[in-house]
Parts: C-alpha cells; sequence; structure tokens
C-alpha cells in the first residue's frame, strides 16, 4: 500500500519528459551556500504559488516545482478553496525588481487535490496536489523542469538534498514566519524511516509515504510549504524526491523532529493517472 487509491479505471501512462531533458541547471549552485540565499535561477523549476490578497494584490503563500510545460507539483495543504491562485515561474527576488517571470491565472478546475488527504490532518498524508497551468510555460535558462523519481524510489545517506523557497524561521518561535525577498537554499541531512518513527522522533506521525530530512542543526523550514527538496543523483540530475509538508509546531529547529516531506516517489502512480486523464488529444 502506498497511499494511492486509483479513483477509476487504469489508464496508460503517456506523461514524457521532453527532449530537452529535466534536473540540470543552467546556473550553477552554489555548494558552498549550505543556508542561505541562491544563486539567481540556479534551481529553475521553482516555483512560487500565490494568492490573491486583495483586488489585483497578490502575495506568495507556497512554493511548488514545475514538472511538465503544463504541470506543477505542490502540497495539498496550501490549497484554500476560498482564495484565488496565479502561479509564478522565473522568479528569484520577490519584489520582482528587473525579472522577466511567466505568470499564470490558475483556473476553475485546475488544481487536483489527491481524493485521500483530509484536510487538517498533516499527519495523515496524502499531502500532495497538481496544478495545471493555463498555457505552456517556455523553457529557458530561468525556467526548466524537476525530474521525477522512479516509481518507490527511496533515498540513503548517500544523496545531497538541498530545501528550496522564500520562507524564513524567526529566531523566536512566538514571532510570526517572515518571508525573505530571494530564494533561499539548505543543505538537508536525510533521516531513515526507521529512525524517524523513533518515539522520540516522529513516532507514528510519520508514514512510509513521508521522508524525513533536515537534522543536525541545519535549519528546515527555509523552504515553503510545497516547495521541493531537491537531491542529486550520480549522473549530476536533481530530482524532486519530497514536497514539504509539515515541521514540529515548536519550531523549525526543534531536536529530533526533522522537516517532514511527502515522498514523490510514492504518488508517481496518481501523478501520471492525473496528467494523463486532463491532457487534451
Amino acid at each position: 500500500d502506498q497511499g494511492f487509491k486509483s479513483s477509476g479505471p487504469e489508464v496508460p501512462f503517456r506523461y514524457i519528459q521532453p527532449v530537452y531533458g529535466c534536473g540540470k541547471p543552467k546556473f550553477d549552485i552554489d555548494f558552498d551556500i549550505e543556508n542561505g540565499p541562491a544563486v539567481a535561477h540556479s534551481w529553475p523549476w521553482q516555483v512560487s504559488l500565490q494568492y490573491e490578497k486583495e483586488a489585483g494584490v497578490y502575495v506568495h503563500t507556497c512554493g511548488g516545482a514545475l514538472i511538465n510545460e503544463f504541470w506543477v507539483l505542490t502540497a495539498a495543504h496550501c490549497i484554500l478553496p476560498c482564495r484565488k491562485y496565479r502561479i509564478v515561474l522565473g522568479e528569484h527576488s520577490l519584489s520582482g525588481t528587473g525579472e522577466v517571470v511567466q505568470t499564470f491565472p490558475v483556473l476553475d478546475g485546475d488544481i487536483h487535490i489527491h481524493n485521500d488527504w483530509p484536510r487538517g490532518c498533516l499527519s495523515c498524508g496524502n499531502d500532495i496536489a497538481l496544478i495545471k497551468l493555463s498555457a505552456a510555460a517556455t523553457i529557458n535558462k530561468r525556467v526548466q523542469l524537476a525530474c521525477l523519481p522512479g516509481e518507490d524510489d527511496t533515498l540513503t545517506k548517500n544523496y545531497q538534498c538541498f530545501i528550496t523557497g522564500w520562507e524564513q524561521s524567526t529566531p523566536d518561535v512566538s514571532e510570526p514566519v517572515s518571508v525573505s525577498d530571494e530564494l533561499q537554499q539548505a543543505l538537508l541531512t536525510f533521516e531513515t524511516f526507521a529512525g524517524c518513527t523513533r518515539k522520540a522522533w516522529w513516532g507514528n506521525y510519520v508514514k512510509n509515504t513521508m521522508i524525513c530530512a533536515g537534522i543536525n542543526g541545519k535549519s528546515s523550514c527555509i523552504g515553503d510549504s510545497g516547495g521541493p527538496l531537491n537531491c542529486r543523483k550520480n549522473d549530476g540530475k536533481w530530482v524532486l524526491h519530497g514536497i514539504t509538508s509539515f515541521f514540529s509546531s515548536e519550531g523549525c529547529d526543534t531536536a529530533n523532529k526533522p522537516t517532514v516531506f511527502t515522498r514523490v516517489s510514492a504518488f508517481i502512480i496518481w501523478i501520471n493517472e492525473i496528467i494523463t486523464l486532463n491532457t487534451l488529444e
């Protein structure tokens, strides 16, 4: 049981990565930055999900990752039914000074939340959603695709993983979370499922459809909810292994409480089904 229940009959898999590939940024990642501002556009699949705060004024609320010219992967808990959303690609600075970005309104019916997502229960799992863009994204140096893992691919401690996003914790957990203007990155330490489910850690809050990362003093809430956990393969490609789901209510750096991510490999069947059923002939 991988946490997926089909919403209908099986359909042939039609999702194919385009010929220009995925997971290889044109702008070099600065690996010396283990917790701080990323090089502009070095994570070109990073998405800013924004909602309309007031008429014509949108604010950043969550991250996401571009996995196809038409599709963005994010967390289900990022979506509220009463809000109007848009997707922004190619963003580095939220103030937008001098940047060329691609902006897409999110239309009715283009948000696909996992059927088994129980709103308000992050530890129940299935915290995943797909958003279809209103038009095809233009792939260029600043906007590229994230690679998806294979079905049930698993991580080991040999993988190098970064979380990316605009949200940044404050030193005092009683203070509200601030949002950084520039995209941030943080190198995270991966923890095994057995280790993360120890009683003193997350226990049964963590399911086998989740990933834990962010111990040993590394910040684990730099990335927005819904943002990617990027892990590098031996061939140098970066793979979208996780979607930021939740962390401790006591603060982002709470001892023995690494950030918990939705494990993307557990939902490849669901991703393929949604894209296939919502792709025009």
